[in-house]
C-alpha cells in the first residue's frame, strides 16, 4: 500500500496488474470522481463506504467495467469480467462472456 499519493503520480494514471493499492485523498465526492475518472483506464475500480446511496451514485459516476462495493476481490466465475476505455472490448464470465463466441442472426420471413 502507498499512502499519500500526489495526484500527477503515474501509478494513478497505469493499469498495474500486481498485488498495489495507492491511496490519495479527496475532500469532496465529486473530486473522488474526477480523480477516478482521470486516466484512459478502466478495469475496475473499488468505493469504500456505509452510505448505500453514495455507493450507487458512484458506480453510476465512475467510468469502470467492474466496482467492488466495500470489497477488494471482484471476480466471480458467474459475473461479467472486462473494462472500459483502454481497458480492453467485450466481456468474459457470466451470461454476457458468452455473447463474444455467438453470431446472432436475423431472419424475416412472410
Amino acid at each position: 500500500m502507498i499512502d499519500d499519493v500526489p495526484r500527477q503520480a503515474r501509478i494513478l494514471r497505469e493499469e498495474v496488474f500486481g498485488p498495489v493499492a495507492a491511496i490519495s485523498g479527496f475532500d469532496s465526492e465529486e473530486e473522488a470522481i474526477a480523480a477516478a475518472n482521470a486516466t484512459e483506464y478502466g478495469l475496475a475500480a473499488y468505493v469504500f463506504t456505509k452510505d448505500l446511496d453514495r455507493a450507487l451514485r458512484l458506480s453510476d459516476a465512475i467510468d469502470s467495467g467492474i466496482l467492488g462495493v466495500n470489497r477488494g476481490v471482484v471476480s466471480d466465475v458467474a459475473a461479467p469480467f472486462g473494462g472500459v476505455k483502454d481497458s480492453g472490448l467485450g466481456r468474459e464470465g457470466g451470461s454476457e462472456g458468452i455473447e463474444e463466441y455467438l453470431d446472432t442472426k436475423y431472419i424475416a420471413l412472410q
